[in-house]
């Protein structure tokens, strides 16, 4: 009876295949879970940053206008002559806007 015993505890030490695959099968759960997660709050950073783009594309137009730059004679996309006056830092990847202020999305851009 002491061999039997024995035996049992010796075999008794590992994980058996059915415990392994019950973890990997609850780890792939939660990484779904994180992966689904990460992308929702990804969408909403980009509609944030749309968001603040846009509004800075208007406030530069707005201050332009305002201290007396004559933007009616611009070309169509105006980000140039506010970037050259220092209304911007950086000419916008995702908007334009036109010498009437209007702010439209580029298209095939992130905020399209």
């Amino acid at each position: 009876m002491n061999r039997i015993a024995a035996r049992r505890k010796r075999s008794d030490k590992g994980f058996t295949l059915i415990e392994l695959l019950i973890v990997i099968a609850i780890l792939g759960i939660l990484s779904t879970i994180v992966v689904l997660s990460v992308r929702g709050i990804q969408d909403r950073g980009q509609d944030s940053a749309c968001s603040s783009d846009k509004k800075t594309l208007q406030t530069a137009y707005e201050a332009a206008y305002a201290n007396g730059l004559d933007l009616s004679a611009a070309s169509t996309d105006v980000s140039a002559l506010l970037v050259s006056n220092g209304y911007l830092n950086s000419v916008s990847e995702w908007y334009t806007v036109d010498n009437t202020g209007t702010v439209t999305a580029v298209a095939g851009g992130k905020c399209a």
